[in-house]
């Protein structure tokens, strides 16, 4: 997805902004660096047993990096807290919509999750002459890709979970109230 100018102050405020420059620059993963990491974790002692000796990285080493914020509330994407809120809120496909004007076809909709084509289908220009509520969905859906693809990458690689949707219903707390550093984890 397009990284547009009128969605920065959105990404910005939401402490995101960094990561969205890294992603769009030069921000690739290393995909045998990352697996010889993998294989050196050991979650016992939560360090990386390397040839030169032990080490591991702290939050500081993430804010540093990704420049994502460390202190808050963590953003977990658990899906007890997503089916508790669901449960005593509105259904996540009413969200949905208001998050995002519409719904996907169902046949880019399987249980609980979005295939990512419709979004890069759907968001990939903003165009120019967009409403400012436009602006705001199409920053919703880069925020959206951002923690399903980058932050919490899972196997799932071409699927978007619905669990995210509270963390986008108000962009303004997002940077503020949320720990986006200390989520992200190792895969499992």
């Amino acid at each position: 997805m397009h990284l547009h100018d009128r969605i920065i102050p959105y990404l910005k405020t939401a402490d995101l902004y960094h990561l969205a420059r890294l992603n769009s620059q030069w921000f690739w993963v290393d995909e045998p660096l990352l697996k010889a990491f993998i294989e050196r974790w050991r979650p016992e002692m939560h360090t990386f047993h390397m040839p030169f000796g032990e080490c591991s990285i702290t939050l500081q080493d993430v804010a540093y990096q990704l420049g994502l914020p460390i202190d808050g509330e963590p953003v977990s994407g658990c899906l007890t807290e997503f089916e508790n809120l669901m449960e005593h809120g509105k259904p996540a496909w009413v969200w949905f919509c208001e998050l995002f004007g519409e719904l996907p076809l169902q046949s880019k909709v399987k249980q609980m999750t979005v295939c990512y084509t419709w979004f890069h289908e759907r968001f990939r220009v903003l165009p120019a002459d967009a409403t400012d509520e436009t602006v705001r969905i199409y920053a919703r859906a880069y925020i959206l890709m951002l923690l399903s693809s980058q932050l919490f990458a899972d196997k799932n690689a071409n699927r978007v979970h619905l669990r995210w949707l509270p963390y986008l219903a108000s962009l303004d707390d997002l940077g503020s109230f949320y720990s986006l550093g200390f989520s992200g984890g190792f895969p499992r």
